[in-house]
């Protein structure tokens, strides 16, 4: 089915699309001097046609299908071993800055750390009374997570000592994560990223299993806290070597497979399903370990369910980023008109129309490009008030970093277009000749389909 032509502003016909009418999602298609043209979007995906997918969250029912676009942000923060995702800025409460990175801690730990407390205090009951065995338990959970960050302080650490940046640090109910800016680059260097955690976590234990020699063996206090803490550093670097993903031991499977194979896809699919056999074989050791012990099973069963739904989502950003390279700017450029700044919004739209283009760029009295009419801004005037405004008044200043060079793809992009969030960019030319404009809706769109 080819897609239908479209006019500006929705000043065509109802089923023509136009940037700002009302066509589904407000895509519409921008058809006098161009100041570039390339491939039309609509080779691409069509001006109104998306993948198959869920039907928009707003806007008028429409016979074609659509699916919901994946944010430029969020699909730039991907790594092979977590697909695109929404990261809400912060993601909890920011406790501390060590070595310059931020930990945060979600909300839900506070609950899941009172459940701890209560539950290990009535462990104690029969050694200790009155509240202090409550203070032995706060004090067990606040070392516990203290551990925790001291795990994923190694990875971050050795990360920087890389050159990679860290972003943060959370810590969440069942663990914690450290959010590296990029994926380490070879294969080693995952691996002694990955290494690092379970690595530190087990000298932990060690360090624990030393100071049991040390003090006293009766039913004390410092006694209790250093015995369960051995235990649980122990716990924490033995379940987090299991080799398969999200885990750190699949990290490191990872990491030796890509080794093998060269292809960081491949590697990062086996450790994935490595994860999954994992999960399975969880369910029925956890029974046996755990028997009658109603939360326990369910501590167990989420974490079960946490594995392998990371494996999974390790598969689909894997299967996602094999086919990035397939973004490419020039494929989603939009066909652009060049007006003056004090052309009518109407004429311009007009302009677009007649020269069936997607885009107008304002230019000044040498014809150079000054800006970017802005879709968003044409789509929420009313058609009436268009011969009034000018389009300069509409349009979006170029900064150098709206200037994109044209043969931008894949990850590179992302990268680009992260770094300047826009609605509109200019691409050019290795000679700096205008090639066209390129939309981030248009990107979003071709997410849905990736």
């Amino acid at each position: 089915m080819g897609p239908p032509q479209g006019g500006f502003g929705g000043m065509g016909p109802p089923e023509r699309g136009g940037l700002g009418g009302s066509s589904p999602r407000g895509q519409h298609c921008l058809h006098s001097s161009t100041v570039g043209h390339g491939t039309d979007i609509r080779e691409y995906l069509g001006p109104c046609v998306f993948r198959p997918g869920p039907p928009a969250p707003h806007g008028p029912p429409s016979t074609r299908t659509t699916t919901r676009a994946r944010s430029i942000g969020t699909v730039a923060r991907t790594t092979p071993q977590k697909p695109p995702q929404r990261r809400v800025a912060g993601s909890g409460i920011i406790i501390a800055r060590p070595f310059g990175i931020p930990v945060y801690i979600s909300p839900y730990w506070f609950i899941i750390a009172g459940f701890i407390v209560f539950r290990y205090a009535e462990d104690l009951a029969s050694t200790l009374h009155g509240s202090t065995r409550f203070v032995v338990a706060v004090a067990f959970v606040v070392l516990l997570y203290l551990s925790v960050l001291i795990h994923e302080l190694s990875h971050s650490l050795v990360a920087r000592a890389y050159m990679m940046p860290v972003r943060r640090i959370l810590l969440y109910p069942l663990g914690g994560f450290s959010e590296l800016e990029q994926e380490p680059p070879t294969p080693w260097r995952a691996f002694a990223v990955s290494a690092a955690g379970p690595a530190l976590s087990l000298v932990l234990a060690a360090v624990g299993y030393g100071l049991t020699r040390v003090v006293s063996t009766a039913d004390t206090i410092a006694s209790t806290l250093v015995f369960q803490l051995m235990w649980a550093n122990l716990v924490i670097g033995i379940f987090n070597l299991l080799p398969g993903l999200p885990l750190d031991g699949g990290l490191m499977l990872r990491a030796a497979i890509w080794k093998v194979t060269r292809r960081p896809s491949t590697a990062t699919i086996a450790a994935a399903w490595a994860g999954r056999v994992i999960a399975v074989c969880l369910v029925p050791l956890i029974f046996w370990l755990f028997g009658e012990d109603v939360l326990a099973l369910v501590l167990a069963a989420v974490i079960t369910a946490f594995m392998w739904s990371g494996a999974g989502q390790a598969i689909k950003a894997a299967r996602f980023r094999e086919r990035l390279p397939a973004l490419q700017a020039r494929r989603l450029a939009r066909k652009a008109v060049s007006v003056a700044a004090s052309t009518p919004l109407a004429e311009a739209i007009r302009r677009a129309d007649e020269s069936q283009a997607r885009a107008v760029v304002v230019v000044d009295h040498e014809d150079k490009p000054i800006a970017i009419l802005n879709e968003t801004a044409v789509m929420a005037t009313p058609p009436q008030r268009r011969p009034w405004i000018e389009a300069g008044s509409l349009a979006r200043t170029l900064e150098p970093n709206l200037v994109l060079p044209a043969d931008l793809s894949g990850m590179a992009l992302l990268d680009a277009l992260r770094r300047a969030p826009a609605s509109e960019y200019l691409l050019v030319e290795p000679s700096g000749q205008v090639y066209g404009v390129l939309a981030a809706r248009d990107v979003d769109h071709a997410f849905a389909g990736v």
